[in-house]
């Protein structure tokens, strides 16, 4: 019984001594990196210059809640932001011209100006020289 309890008591310290052996061994510390040169920060970009689009066409809409016009041109329609100072005197059916930026998807007026006032300008110069043709 003792010889039994003996290699038993072999084998158990054997399989200590084996286990302990087998842990995965601590790394020595990795020597500290050297810091890589500060990277010159990149300069601020400029923010892109708007540019200003031109159209030309009969208001279809004035909201003066939400302070936007509705231009309908022979190509297109484009809701605009304007001013109050900007809207005063346009109402809808009045032909206008308007230079407008885009910004975010947003387009925002410039200058809003009626465009009939040339319009009849031209008819009436035509109708003048027509006039003195007839004489």
């Amino acid at each position: 019984m003792k010889k039994i309890l003996a290699v038993v008591m072999a084998l158990v310290f054997a399989l200590t001594v084996t286990a302990a052996f087998a842990q995965p061994q601590a790394k020595p510390a990795e020597p500290a990196k050297k810091a890589e040169p500060a990277k010159p920060a990149e300069p601020a970009k400029k923010p892109a210059k708007e540019k200003v689009k031109s159209i030309t066409g009969e208001v279809t809409a004035v909201d003066t809640v939400g302070k936007t016009i509705t231009v309908k041109s022979k190509k297109q329609e484009l809701t605009i932001g304007v001013t109050d100072e900007q809207i005063k005197d346009v109402k809808a059916g009045d032909k206008v011209v308007v230079k407008y930026t885009e910004k975010d998807g947003k387009l925002t007026a410039k200058s809003v100006k009626k465009a009939a006032a040339k319009a009849e300008k031209k008819a009436k110069g035509k109708k003048e020289e027509k006039k003195e043709e007839k004489k």
